[in-house]
């Protein structure tokens, strides 16, 4: 929106052409997304508190948690908000890349809201059944890869990179579906997945999705692109704008999220922005990137399938309770230092994903 304002503007005061610039507007969009979450957030923890929308802490959790029991959930709205507030006024609107992640975003944290209001308001503790989100977030996924699938402008945006190998490029043809359904819908559940402790999911999902923002703008720009041997994809460099508002939008929500905690995300932020990491990996052509700088939420989802695998096989647990966070809790690590622990890891593997740009 003031992009467009900008660009009116220009023609009779030349300053107004800095606001073009996709970095300055991405500074800024972070920026204001940060500030509108310090905001909004006070706002919303008391109106979260005043309805009773408190957590309810499993029975078979840890007992350490049963004193979060009434905490505020559902705080994933101040992220949405504050990403969709930036977006707006900084985004070039007529960006398609940038309408199919913030809708892909939207939808699935519409999803989570569903679950969250029938554990919450409805008091029914399995939330939306399993088979219906799973449907749900299957329909949105199939949806947006489809509409990139056919609408895509060239080749190369329908490759599979493999990082470390130069211009190693892998034609998916009709596999690209499968395979960026699969990274949509499995990000998302991801991430739900390690949100189980303070801020444990959120910084995470953070400094990953600051490290695609770099990835778009490279893959955007086509002397970069070209440079890097990476696929050029034009106007994927406006996602830098959305990974910005995502970065000002986390923190701020970090700032609440803190251990210990005055608010958690609940299944409508998490839910939400591991499908925004999963698209806009997929846009951006680094879908094996993104499983190396989400390493975190990898080890979280492996460690619950070969938890639930192990028992139904051999009767046997393989670790003393899943996801690993709280293995790591039950071992006798203190709450934080599991998180810092594992924000220190996320940190490691980003470097590692944004190296494999020059070790080719």
């Amino acid at each position: 929106m003031l992009l467009w304002m900008s660009e009116f503007l220009s023609q009779y005061f030349r300053t107004f052409h800095v606001f073009e610039y996709l970095t300055l507007r991405t500074i800024l969009a972070a920026l204001t997304a940060l500030g509108f979450s310090l905001w909004f957030g006070p706002h919303m923890i008391r109106w979260l508190q005043k309805n009773q929308m408190g957590q309810q802490v499993r029975e078979c959790g840890p007992q350490s948690h049963y004193s979060k029991a009434g905490t505020p959930t559902m705080g994933g709205a101040i992220i949405l908000v504050a990403i969709s507030a930036a977006c707006f006024l900084w985004g070039d609107l007529s960006n398609r890349y940038l309408w199919v992640v913030w809708l892909v975003t939207l939808s699935f944290g519409l999803i989570g809201w569903v679950d969250d209001y029938r554990k919450i308001i409805k008091k029914n503790s399995k939330g939306l059944p399993g088979r219906w989100k799973y449907f749900y977030q299957s329909l949105i996924g199939l949806a947006a890869v489809i509409y990139l699938y056919m609408t895509a402008a060239n080749p190369q945006e329908t490759f599979l990179v493999l990082p470390f190998f130069k211009k190693a490029l892998v034609p998916l043809g009709a596999f690209y579906i499968v395979l960026s359904y699969f990274v949509i819908v499995g990000a998302s559940n991801a991430v739900n997945l390690t949100d189980g402790l303070d801020g444990l999911a959120i910084l995470p999902t953070v400094l990953v999705g600051g490290a695609l923002g770099v990835f778009a703008y490279l893959a955007g720009h086509a002397e970069f692109a070209n440079y890097l041997a990476i696929p050029h994809v034009f106007g994927a460099g406006e996602l830098c704008v959305f990974c910005g508002a995502l970065v000002g939008a986390g923190l701020g929500f970090l700032w609440f999220n803190a251990y210990p905690a005055q608010v958690f995300m609940g299944d409508v932020g998490s839910l939400a922005l591991g499908a925004a990491l999963g698209i806009v990996a997929v846009v951006v052509r680094q879908e094996i990137v993104l499983f190396v700088m989400g390493g975190v939420f990898v080890m979280e989802t492996i460690s619950v399938i070969l938890q639930v695998a192990s028992f139904k096989l051999t009767g046997q647990r393989i670790f003393k309770m899943a996801p690993i966070h709280h293995h790591f809790e039950l071992s006798g690590w203190p709450e934080p230092k599991v998180i810092v622990r594992f924000w220190i890891m996320t940190v490691i593997l980003v470097l590692i994903g944004l190296a494999t740009l020059k070790l080719r």
